[in-house]
């Protein structure tokens, strides 16, 4: 078992709901992922700018008052990036994989987004996570795919 294989695992073992992890599921497996919540105006324009790395299995969700049209880019951001963008049920609807440092194209991650989940470049695609897959958090709330037990 690769070592991320191994961390997937282990890591789906302790799988419960909390604001400082996001599990992910999917046809790969699970696996949780540590984040920062950025839940506020400020919290998300600043997101992970000025970060010069991050350690393998944290992120940082995006949470928005209503599904909306969500767009972003790296200006600012030193570390590549996969965002995942995710529907107000929990279920990913697109993923940006690899977004570029300091890039200032807009990346579209289209319309009634809710939640996005950032991690490091490259670790969605080591993982397996695809559209389809889903997440679960205390704040995508009791309509997710997956709702935290109440």
């Amino acid at each position: 078992m690769s070592v991320i294989g191994t961390l997937a695992f282990a890591s789906a073992l302790s799988a419960a709901c909390s604001d400082t992890r996001v599990n992910i599921a999917g046809n790969f497996g699970q696996v949780n992922v540590t984040v920062s919540v950025a839940d506020d105006a400020q919290e998300r324009a600043r997101g992970l700018m000025f970060v010069d790395q991050m350690p393998l299995l944290e992120g940082m969700l995006f949470v928005y008052d209503a599904p909306q049209p969500a767009q972003f880019w790296m200006k600012n951001t030193l570390i590549p990036l996969d965002m995942l963008f995710v529907g107000s049920d929990g279920v990913i609807r697109s993923i940006h994989e690899n977004a570029i440092p300091g890039d200032l194209a807009v990346i579209d991650g289209g319309e009634g987004i809710k939640f996005v989940l950032e991690l490091n470049g490259g670790l969605t695609r080591r993982l397996g996570i695809t559209v389809g897959d889903s997440l679960q958090h205390p704040a995508i709330g009791m309509d997710a795919k997956r709702p935290c037990d109440a």
